[in-house]
């Protein structure tokens, strides 16, 4: 089983997003998973839902953190700390990144929940 973790930040107590964006929601007030600025992620494990080489879920999962690592560099020009080995991969958003960064993790987001949706005896999505 893969173990996927998105982490985020709220706004701080003056309502400014923790790289200058703008965020929804009124200072001190709680936000959703949705109304929080993403920071970067964690990938732990292996699917197992076939044999090394014929993993759908795994070549999924690859497909998607390895394209938002690359979009980061390459489309938002943000260099993210990556940490990758075979079944692990952190990555971490510097400070001062823009809304380009936000809508490439975004995007990692959603592809990751319509996976956890349909493989959710292979994918645990946590948003923390």
């Amino acid at each position: 089983m893969i173990r996927f973790i998105l982490h985020s930040k709220g706004a701080d107590k003056a309502g400014n997003a923790p790289n200058g964006a703008v965020e929804k929601g009124k200072p001190g007030e709680k936000q959703n998973a949705e109304d929080r600025w993403l920071t970067g992620f964690e990938c732990y494990g292996h699917a197992g839902y076939a044999q090394e080489g014929s993993d759908i879920v795994c070549a999924a999962v690859s497909i998607l953190t390895i394209t938002c690592a690359n979009a980061l560099e390459t489309v938002a020009k943000v260099k993210p700390l990556v940490i990758s080995k075979p079944g692990k991969m952190i990555l971490k958003l510097p400070d001062g990144c823009g809304r380009d960064a936000q809508v490439i993790l975004l995007t990692l987001r959603q592809g990751m929940r319509d996976l956890a949706r349909e493989y959710s005896q292979y994918l645990v999505l946590n948003e923390s």
